[in-house]
């Protein structure tokens, strides 16, 4: 089992940037997809990006694309999200996940372990 533990949220104005950070222990993170989600309130969780293991693919929400972007350190066994630009439709609680396949899932079905979840919040 492997546990993640997302940090770098907060409060930060509009047109402001934050990395969040996915930290993982326990089973092996180096061969694992990883994959970033958000659930503003009263919404349904949603797809934010995905990268493989090697980090040579990697997925994007559409209307994400250009102001979001994923990466990956597996030596340190953390997973990152750099987020530029930041509105206020993207407040909300962001969770990393993994996925042990050799895919870069957009669906949450297909992740078998996530992390508690950070809030970001941005005002106008």
């Amino acid at each position: 089992q492997v546990q993640l533990v997302e940090s770098g949220g907060g409060l930060v104005q509009a047109g402001a940037s934050l990395r969040l950070s996915c930290a993982a222990s326990g089973r092996s993170f180096s061969r694992a997809t990883m994959g970033w989600f958000r659930q503003a309130p009263g919404k349904e969780r949603e797809f934010v990006a995905a990268i493989i293991w090697n980090g040579i693919i990697k997925r994007y929400a559409d209307s994400l694309k250009g102001r979001f972007t994923i990466s990956r350190d597996n030596a340190k066994s953390t997973a990152y999200l750099q987020m530029n630009g930041l509105k206020p439709e993207d407040t909300a609680v962001y969770y990393c996940a993994v996925a042990y396949r050799e895919a870069v899932p957009i669906s949450r079905e297909d992740y078998d372990s996530w992390g508690p979840g950070t809030q970001v919040t941005v005002s106008s």
